[in-house]
């Protein structure tokens, strides 16, 4: 459904030198510095896959969302959606893809979500019928009814997300690129909103492209991310896989010690730095080892036969300390 083959955008910017006679030599002398947003970017995409797009800020993340919708053209390389190519811009494309940006908004303002919802009817043409079942699957599915004539600048933050994913789903996308949609929503807002999204990849098989900040939404969404880093892609491939990119498996083991300052005497520190790769305290007194996965039973019976403990608890790395770590070792 989605191939890119080496695709590239570099940004010239004029780079303005301080002062107000700095701003008069910029007349005749500029000084430009060329920023690659993308560099060589290739990967596949297949129909129906629900795909997590993952990077710090800056790492071309948007950019490549918009290369792929036609909003900014490629300095070099190419990009096939559903056999269009999306810097031609032709009106078949843009009836089967759609992009929503969760800083940006299609709605109008002062205007109630459904006066906007009937402006995209007639701008895709949507047949009567078509557009009112459409809507109203997806107004039942987000559960925003009573809202629909309400002025969308009156709605709250987690209500206007919901409109904004109606009127981008209104004329039934194959394709969907969403950039950061849960951004700033609150725990219960971004649970509806990728429930919504998990079910509606489930029964339209919409293929979908995410970018998020919250490793919830790629964590309970996606079965596959691709990670890029100022630019380069670095990571392709299924998500559970992806601690295994920079090394062994690891979990962390986290007790607290039954009597306050035990730890040091039944825990030393040399005993830690034998049976962990890492050791940390936390300020209320909870020691996190984090071992191999193969030493996560061994190690666990030391710590109860070395020294009473009061809780001790097995978990995963985090997913945001295992991409932190990619980066680190890209830089």
């Amino acid at each position: 459904m989605i191939e890119v083959d080496g695709l590239t955008r570099v940004f010239r910017t004029y780079r303005k030198q301080p002062g107000f006679w700095g701003g008069v030599r910029g007349l005749f002398h500029r000084k430009y510095e060329e920023t690659a947003a993308a560099k060589d970017i290739s990967f596949r995409i297949g129909e129906g896959e629900f795909v997590g797009f993952l990077g710090p800020n800056g790492a071309g993340k948007t950019t490549t969302l918009k290369m792929l919708s036609g909003l900014i053209f490629p300095t070099s390389g190419s990009a096939r959606v559903a056999g269009h190519d999306p810097t031609r811009r032709e009106n078949a494309y843009r009836r089967i893809f759609a992009l929503v940006l969760g800083q940006k908004n299609q709605l109008w303002w002062d205007l109630p979500a459904i006066e906007s919802f009937n402006l995209l009817r007639a701008i895709y043409a949507l047949p009567a019928a078509q557009y009112q079942q459409t809507l109203d699957e997806l107004v039942t599915l987000l559960g925003v009814g009573p809202k629909l004539n309400v002025m969308v600048r009156e709605l709250s933050l987690g209500e206007r997300m919901k409109m904004e994913l109606i009127a981008a789903l209104l004329h039934r996308p194959r394709v969907l690129f969403l950039d950061e949609p849960t951004i700033g929503l609150d725990v219960v807002s971004q649970k509806n909103v990728r429930q919504f999204l998990r079910d509606y990849n489930r029964r339209h098989r919409v293929t979908i492209l995410l970018t998020s900040h919250y490793m919830a939404d790629i964590q309970e969404l996606c079965e596959r991310v691709i990670v890029i880093h100022r630019g380069r892609k670095i990571y392709d491939g299924a998500l559970d896989r992806l601690e295994n990119a920079g090394g062994a498996r690891r979990k962390n083991i986290t007790f607290l010690p039954a009597v306050s300052g035990g730890a040091e005497r039944a825990f030393p520190a040399d005993w830690r730095s034998r049976h962990a790769l890492a050791t940390t305290r936390s300020e209320d007194g909870k020691f996190t080892l984090q071992v191999p996965v193969e030493s996560v039973v061994a190690v666990s019976q030391e710590i109860l036969g070395t020294g009473p403990v009061a809780d001790i608890t097995i978990e995963d790395i985090p997913l945001e300390d295992v991409i932190a770590e990619l980066f680190s070792a890209q830089t």
